[in-house]
């Protein structure tokens, strides 16, 4: 997969992809990220991204065309139609669909060319919605400052879903979420630190018991902290 991330504040990514799991993807040539300055494609001398909004009122605009001149470098074109296949251009914005696991999922099997568009200011042109946009997202029901944190926590969780990202293939089958349930709890060695012990169910080797326990727990933990996605189960 390639992820391109424009944004106006490139210097926010310098080293955030260097870590763990997507460091090793990028080392491994299963993702490549580049990070564009939007800047870099205005065409005024003062390299100016945003501008009042037409009819008044409060903040200011990001610009169209610098977008636009940086997609167009992108992807060749600026007509959606004739995007390379498996492409997504995505604008992070509060106004967005909410990002959820089995989005992730979806971008993992389905993206091969993935644009983040970092959102701004008081909002974005909505021309670059009308022409150059597949789909708005958003991370959560929250107003950042920029779209830069959201393209930090899709790029995350996205790249860990792609094939041999993860040193076990089914560590992401058991994350939060993937069942539509939090995850059960997990314990490891000692098995009695300060008088806390792990369950009994977990040392005595029986897998079908386990499963069965982790189960509960997991059912339990979402019944306790995230009864909403029982609701979304069993609507």
């Amino acid at each position: 997969m390639k992820i391109d991330v424009l944004t106006i504040f490139p210097e926010f990514f310098r080293e955030v992809f260097d870590f763990g799991i997507i460091r090793r993807a990028r080392l491994a040539e299963i993702v490549e990220i580049n990070i564009h300055d939007i800047r870099e494609f205005t065409t005024d001398k003062h390299r100016m991204t945003d501008d009042r909004p037409f009819g008044g009122g409060d903040g200011m605009v990001f610009k169209a065309e610098p977008i636009f001149n940086a997609i167009e470098n992108l992807m060749g074109t600026t007509e959606r139609e004739k995007y390379p296949p498996r492409t997504r251009v995505v604008l992070l914005t509060p106004q967005g669909r909410v990002f959820k696991q089995a989005m992730a999922k979806e971008f993992a099997d389905e993206v091969d060319n993935l644009i983040l568009i970092c959102g701004r200011y008081e909002g974005v042109d909505e021309r670059v919605n009308e022409a150059l946009v597949n789909e708005e997202i958003s991370i959560g029901d929250y107003v950042l400052s920029g779209g830069e944190p959201a393209a930090v926590v899709m790029t995350d969780a996205i790249v860990r879903l792609l094939p041999n990202a993860l040193g076990s293939e089914t560590s992401a089958e058991n994350d939060s979420f993937s069942d539509g349930l939090l995850d059960y709890p997990h314990y490891t060695r000692p098995a009695d630190f300060r008088g806390m012990k792990v369950p009994e169910v977990l040392l005595n080797g029986n897998h079908a018991e386990i499963e069965k326990w982790r189960r509960q727990k997991a059912l339990e933990k979402t019944q306790k902290f995230r009864q909403d996605l029982l609701n979304k189960e069993n609507s």
